[in-house]
Parts: structure tokens; C-alpha cells; sequence
């Protein structure tokens, strides 16, 4: 994550997603800052794991297939302590577009940043051998559906009067 100055007196510094790099031993396990001067700061989160899962093949398809496959990063703002200012913190990494979507439609702040050949080489295989294609079915016009009530049941409509005043004289 990178911490950048602002020219703005309301919002000082903005946080934005650098980048995500492979996982190394030397990394930790904890955030560390990588780099700082008056203009901005790096940070490194390492440990997380991207896990693929066939039940998100399609989230996974959706991604590989795009011209520029990426990273999606969820990350949260950690509420500052007295006298500290506000951190940004990564929560999940994934490169499922269904991830990315259910976290936006959760209101959650949600970056990309391009994977790299490798990663998209890996995912594309994954997609080849999991991803299974849905054929389209064809919508039924409304006017071919069957009538049923408010609970399921079949109902019918007629023209004629079940009840009061029967027929003319």
C-alpha cells in the first residue's frame, strides 16, 4: 500500500494500492514500512494466500478473459489510536471478478493492480481445466407461464360470476 501527500488542507495524505507481489520468507508476517520520504511511504502486508475454487471458476474466467487480468485488493481503513494517524490494512486478495463485485456491492474499497504473466498463465490454466461453459436458456415469453397465486398454487381466470346476481329475466 502507498501513503501519498495531498494538495488539499481537508485531506493531507489518500492511501492506494501499490502493488501485489509474491510472497518471500524474508517478508514476516506483520506490515512493515518499506520506503518513506516527505512525499509518500510504502508499506508491505505480506501472508496472504490466493486460493482458487472450482465453485468460482466463472469469477475466475470472467478475469482471465478480460484484455488486462488483475489483482483485486479489498482493503479497510483501521480506526487510528489517540494520536496516531489512520492506517491502511488489505483484508483479501483475489482474482475472482464475483469476490470483487460481492465486496463493491458491500460497500467496501476495493483496488486492481495488473497481474503479472505468470499469475495470468497460472489462472488461465485453472479456468481451462475447471471453468465448464453454461449453455443460455431461452426465456419463456411471460404470456406462456403459468398462473399461480401468491402461494405457488395453480390458479385460473374466468369471465364468469361465482357469486350474487345470477342471470337477466
Amino acid at each position: 500500500m502507498r501513503r501519498e501527500r495531498l494538495d488539499n488542507r481537508w485531506q493531507p495524505w489518500r492511501w492506494i494500492l501499490e502493488d501485489v507481489v509474491p510472497q518471500e520468507a524474508g517478508f514476516g508476517t506483520e506490515a512493515r514500512l518499506m520506503r518513506r520520504d516527505d512525499d509518500a511511504e510504502q508499506w508491505l502486508h505480506p501472508g496472504f494466500t490466493v486460493e482458487l475454487f472450482r465453485d468460482d471458476a466463472e469469477g475466475y474466467y470472467l478475469n482471465a478473459t478480460t484484455d488486462h487480468p488483475c489483482w483485486f485488493v479489498l482493503w479497510r481503513m483501521d480506526e487510528p489510536r489517540e494520536g496516531e494517524e489512520p492506517f491502511a490494512r488489505p483484508a483479501a486478495v483475489s482474482l475472482s471478478y464475483h469476490d470483487a463485485g460481492r465486496w463493491l456491492d458491500a460497500q467496501e474499497t476495493v483496488e486492481q493492480v495488473p497481474a503479472p504473466p505468470e499469475v495470468i498463465e497460472w489462472l488461465r490454466a485453472y479456468v481451462e481445466e475447471h471453468h465448464i461453459v453454461e449453455p443460455k436458456r431461452r426465456k419463456r415469453p411471460e404470456s406462456f407461464k403459468r398462473l399461480e397465486d401468491r402461494f405457488g398454487n395453480p390458479a385460473s381466470v374466468t369471465t364468469e360470476k361465482k357469486f350474487g346476481g345470477g342471470g337477466h329475466e
